[in-house]
């Protein structure tokens, strides 16, 4: 990948901004001729590819295959810049697969070892380091043999940090202005797209080409107040999306998005502006979203059941992935970056807001698979139970926007009965998630599933979204299932029965919008081309059924 970066006022702070030292391609999401780029130091005792089965972050990571046993033969590094007296946090995960080896954090002089007793999984190797110069330092890793190498052994390696290609942004004091996240996923023919981004005066920014096929790109620009252009290009003239793969674009401030698409032809051209006129809006009063892209120009209806037709043929003909595709979408959008913060799998049966989790879960490893209770491995909860939809029909069985990553044994005692405030409980989770007989004001004299507060609007509003999305087919739902019938009125309008539409409107209103949806919402779109209405106007809820 070729990214030319104009080093000027228009585009990136001044270098004083920088506190923080940047490894370049941390995530190993970049390659370039089978090499990972920002990497200048690969020995000879070593041989580096790209992973896309195992990996900590992103979408894959680098295997190592140590060959030699001569450990000045094993080095990887590249140099990175710091500022006299700056503290640094650098740190590399490992994944090791036979237990022979070693991997040395080497940050300006060789640091901790990695633990290889601790095979198949990962582990995080941690080193403090405060710059005695302003200077250019050596950063990466040496692998050791020890007792019971047999002269090859391959270790995973990923997210040495901080990185500045990782998506997740340099920090508050590296951008003085507008700092936006650029990402891209190519499609099946990813050398046929280009990119450009040019300013009021037609001057280019950044542009991006030479991409591999069907893999994700994530950047962050620091942008000053102006206009933007950005124009993609695909060299066959079939776009990113969707006869050839899934591919998409978005270019996003504060988690939402100001540009998005993939379905094009030859080429796209969209615009946006940051500063006082641009930018992402203020939302706030009356439950009015934060959403400021184009998504919802054609929408003319302001109330009532017009307006959810209107917003069902908008979001409907999504491009469905397949239930498989879920586990990807989990591994990249579904990580706890908001509570703990540990990048572990955001259970919403699990997740315990105000203290430490009881347990967690990592991506990809610890998938459904077996269990005999809670913490066993996560699964794809479908909110909307598909008993309630007839079964594995798609695409409603493969719909993101309403299915969640949760504990699957908790996921289970869900089962198929309805949302609802229990009285008194059966079962109670680890994070006060509960199943048990609703509570007496409910209006409803069956069982139900309480999940916590946390999560009482998010899954109102997955409702909401299933409501109007499937508008054609859910008036012919209610008698697929005792429970669906308990919700459902049988009508493709008002769709839910009065004591769950009074109770989730109570959920949706309690329970505001959250970064978290947001950053799903964007995610979603990405993954399968619609997004969930509710999440980016929240007020359109109240518009609809509020009477």
């Amino acid at each position: 990948m070729n990214y030319k970066n104009n080093i000027a006022a228009l585009l990136l702070c001044a270098t004083s901004h920088y506190a923080a030292a940047n490894v370049n391609n941390g995530s190993f999401e970049t390659w370039l001729a089978g090499s990972p780029t920002g990497w200048t130091t690969i020995d000879s005792g070593i041989s580096v590819n790209k992973n896309t089965n195992i990996f900590q972050e992103g979408t894959s990571s680098a295997e190592i295959t140590v060959n030699t046993g001569t450990q000045g033969s094993t080095d990887m590094q590249q140099l990175v810049s710091v500022v006299a007296g700056q503290s640094y946090e650098f740190s590399v995960w490992v994944y090791h697969t036979e237990g022979s080896i070693k991997a040395r954090l080497y940050i300006d002089g060789y640091q901790g070892y990695s633990n290889e007793s601790l095979v198949n999984q990962w582990q995080q190797v941690t080193h403090s380091y405060t710059a005695s110069s302003t200077s250019d330092i050596a950063v990466g890793l040496r692998f050791y043999d020890i007792a019971g190498f047999d002269g090859a052994e391959i270790v995973y390696v990923d997210y040495f940090q901080p990185t500045q290609a990782s998506g997740g942004g340099t920090g508050s004091n590296s951008c003085s202005t507008n700092e936006v996240a650029f990402s891209l996923t190519t499609d099946n023919y990813g050398y046929e797209t280009s990119w450009t981004l040019t300013n009021t005066s037609n001057q280019e920014v950044a542009s991006g080409n030479n991409y591999e096929s069907s893999t994700s790109y994530n950047e962050n620009y620091c942008l000053a107040d102006d206009d933007y252009t950005f124009t993609i290009n695909d060299s066959y003239g079939d776009g990113i999306c969707c006869t050839y793969g899934n591919g998409s674009y978005e270019i996003s401030l504060a988690g939402s998005a100001l540009i998005s698409g993939g379905d094009f032809a030859s080429s796209e051209t969209k615009t946006f502006t940051l500063g006082n006129t641009g930018g992402i809006p203020g939302g706030g009063g009356s439950g009015s979203g934060t959403y400021s892209g184009t998504y919802y120009d054609g929408i003319s209806a302001t109330s009532g059941y017009p307006l959810k037709t209107e917003l069902y043929n908008l979001i409907k003909g999504h491009a469905n992935q397949g239930y498989s595709a879920l586990w990807t979408f989990y591994a990249n959008h579904s990580l706890d970056v908001y509570f703990e913060n540990d990048g572990s799998i955001l259970d919403i049966y699990s997740e315990n807001p105000l203290a430490s989790d009881n347990y967690n879960f990592i991506k990809v490893t610890d998938q459904c698979g077996n269990y005999s209770g809670e913490g066993g491995c996560y699964n794809r909860e479908h909110t909307f139970p598909k008993s309630w939809f007839g079964g594995k029909v798609e695409p409603m069985n493969s719909d993101v926007h309403h299915i969640y990553a949760t504990d699957g044994f908790v996921n289970s005692k869900r089962s198929g009965f309805p949302y609802g405030e229990v009285a008194t409980a059966s079962f109670t989770s680890t994070n006060n998630s509960k199943v048990g007989s609703a509570t007496t004001t409910l209006g409803y004299n069956g069982t139900v599933f309480e999940p916590i507060d946390e999560f009482k609007g998010d899954l109102a509003r997955a409702q909401f979204y299933m409501a109007t999305r499937y508008e054609n087919l859910i008036g012919s739902w209610q008698n697929n299932s005792v429970y669906g019938d308990a919700i459902l009125d049988g009508s493709s309008n008002q769709v839910f029965e009065l004591w769950q539409l009074e109770m989730l409107m109570r959920w949706h209103t309690n329970d505001p919008v959250s970064q978290k949806e947001i950053d799903r919402n964007e995610a979603a779109l990405g993954h399968q081309g619609n997004r969930n209405p509710f999440v980016d106007h929240p007020e359109y809820v109240d518009s609809i059924w509020g009477n």
